[in-house]
């Protein structure tokens, strides 16, 4: 079936993915060497439940995975711990950005992830003279050159191919480059399993796959798309396109995100008993409100997750506002409602909040329930609060409660994506 498609036009893409990205960067900068040092990304003082962010390739080599636990590790290296340092490797991150700027145009790179960007190399073959595989040889020497960051690649005739080969080929191979077009389908793309393997499906999508029968590539393209789409919607039709090899994503439409929820959550660095969590909730709250006011957005549906310590279980409820608002203390007041009625006298470890059916602030519902004066005065209140961090910092206006000793929100604020800069 998927000869059908083979008419349609080719281009060159290739995904360049740095190895062991954050590891290397510590290694780097500590004069270590990534290939012979044990060294974990991961801080400590967090507590053994920690997740390690990233092993240098020396502990990959021994089968050590880059995601699991502090206490998941073997005991018999004397690991070296890193504390990550998010500004750092955005720092990096931007190095390898610039040196893709050299041989490209910017709008012919599309920066996936940290440390993963796709270049369409379509039309430069010609102007290096140049083979693909020549091309992305050059540009990861270069990477090495300018960064000493070491790269692999994956280079196809679309986006999804070129994943496919990074993902599962260029591991295989010696220069850590592999290629694969649409003649390779049947041959390189059909039997792979498990599903997991394939980007963009999960372990939840492979077990509903597996229950319908479905556990090679092959088997998804020959089924019938029709069926597939009946079962997964339009990620239906999708999986079989990309099962056949047909992914018509174009690295030159920008995408534009339409956000229908924001959500935070944290894992607490002890236990905390239910009243200590309640100040918890309200910086959390306080730092999704400001998010979502900065966005120019309301939310009509508030939720509320906790997880009990030693996993014992837990509650995720949700909670449909009478109005959307963007009002914090309203917002607080909805969640808290919900916490009371379902919260445990348990140990905490785990909260996450997330404000759903987000639409446009054109404007702010009043209650009746509350004097004008007052909420017109709170929002004022709240949007010069928003104002003076956004100029200031996050850290230059708190509330009061922000110096009790079960507060995380002066440390929080000092992270990026949860982490120290």
């Amino acid at each position: 079936m998927y000869n059908t498609f083979t008419h349609m036009k080719r281009r060159v893409i290739a995904v360049i993915d740095l190895k062991a990205f954050y590891s290397y960067v510590e290694c780097l900068d500590r004069g270590l060497d990534p290939w012979k040092d044990p060294l974990v990304v991961a801080d400590k003082d967090r507590g053994t439940n920690t997740i390690v962010l990233s092993v240098s390739p020396f502990l990959k080599k021994q089968g050590i995975p880059s995601r699991c636990r502090i206490k998941e590790l073997p005991k018999k290296y004397n690991y070296i711990y890193a504390v990550p340092r998010m500004e750092r490797y955005l720092e990096k991150s931007a190095e390898v950005i610039d040196v893709l700027y050299h041989f490209v145009a910017e709008e012919d790179v599309h920066v996936y992830s940290i440390d993963e960007a796709f270049v369409d190399l379509t039309t430069y073959l010609k102007y290096y003279n140049k083979t693909p595989l020549q091309m992305v040889a050059t540009i990861i020497n270069q990477i090495k050159e300018e960064t000493g960051l070491q790269a692999t690649a994956g280079i196809g005739d679309n986006f999804f191919l070129a994943k496919i080969a990074l993902d599962v080929y260029a591991k295989k191979e010696r220069n850590g480059i592999a290629r694969m077009s649409i003649d390779d389908v049947k041959e390189k793309l059909w039997p792979i399993t498990p599903l997991s393997k394939v980007w963009s499906i999960g372990s939840r999508t492979e077990a509903k796959l597996n229950k319908m029968g479905l556990f090679t590539v092959r088997d998804i393209a020959l089924s019938n798309v029709d069926y597939l789409r009946s079962k997964f919607g339009i990620i239906g039709e999708q999986l079989w396109r990309h099962a056949n090899g047909i992914d018509e994503a174009d690295i030159h439409e920008k995408y534009e995100p339409k956000e229908h929820s924001l959500s935070l959550s944290q894992v607490l660095f002890r236990d905390y008993n239910k009243d200590e969590a309640i100040t918890i909730i309200r910086e959390m709250v306080d730092t999704l409100s400001t998010r979502m006011r900065n966005a120019n957005k309301m939310t009509g549906v508030v939720a509320i997750y906790v997880g009990y310590s030693k996993n014992s279980g837990g509650f995720a409820r949700r909670s449909t506002l009478l109005a959307p608002t963007d009002d914090s203390q309203v917002l607080l007041k909805a969640i808290l409602e919900i916490y009371h009625i379902y919260i445990k006298d348990l140990p905490i470890r785990t909260i996450g909040l997330s404000f759903g059916e987000l639409s446009d602030a054109t404007h702010q519902q009043l209650s009746m329930f509350e004097d004008d004066k007052e909420q017109l005065k709170r929002r004022r209140l709240q949007k010069t609060m928003d104002a003076l961090q956004s100029k200031f910092g996050k850290n230059s206006v708190l509330r009061a409660s922000s110096l009790l000793e079960e507060s995380t929100i002066r440390e929080r604020n000092e992270f990026i994506g949860g982490h120290r800069k």
